[in-house]
């Protein structure tokens, strides 16, 4: 089984609230694969930097938003975290949980978590114990700036964009075991039928 497992690169994305981080922890840890999200990397650029970015739901907080305007004015903190990234993924054997990875790494299987503006809000609300309308209004403040920081920077439009994917998965109508399940069911037809077939 090991040689068939010769560097497995998944990267799952989707925008805040379709429960990517969830999915990619367990698709991880399922197939044994080694887990770094993006988001994490970015938090630990913000404690370097003096933020208590700790708490879950910190990006909506508004220190969260203050340090998405330095990272509008500091470009090089995107680059320096997707950077590291793609040295993550060249290590292989992993699922990367990610924004830019998906149009940055040339190869690797691609997931896009898709769920409506609605359902995510929802979720946030009860993730971080607030209204549907906060959630929504930090929601759209947030992915405005970040969609702005991914134009800048590489020329792509986050949640508008689908080119690099190879599966887009509509996860409204799904919980998170459902979305396991139907991630389990491509990566083991799409991703490791494929290696088996490479490999033999």
């Amino acid at each position: 089984m090991h040689g068939q497992r010769k560097n497995i690169v998944i990267c799952i994305s989707g925008l805040a609230g379709s429960g990517k981080s969830t999915a990619a922890r367990r698709i991880a840890e399922h197939y044994g694969l080694k887990y770094y999200s993006g988001g994490d990397a970015l938090k630990a650029v913000a404690v370097e930097m003096g933020y208590a970015a700790v708490e879950r739901g910190w990006w909506e907080t508004e220190v969260g938003m203050r340090f998405l305007e330095e990272r509008l004015k500091n470009l090089n903190l995107d680059k320096r975290v997707d950077e590291k990234m793609l040295e993550w993924a060249r290590e292989g054997n992993v699922v990367l949980d990610s924004w830019t990875i998906p149009w940055l790494l040339k190869e690797g299987f691609k997931i896009w978590l898709d769920a409506s503006e609605n359902v995510r809000a929802q979720r946030i609300a009860i993730r971080d114990g607030i209204s549907v309308e906060e959630a929504l209004r930090c929601m759209r403040e947030r992915e405005s700036r970040t969609r702005e920081i991914y134009w800048r920077l590489y020329g792509f439009r986050l949640g508008e964009d689908f080119e690099p994917f190879h599966v887009i998965l509509d996860v409204n109508n799904l919980n998170k075991d459902e979305v396991f399940k139907a991630l389990c069911l491509i990566i083991d037809n799409m991703v490791l039928r494929e290696k088996a077939s490479v490999s033999s």
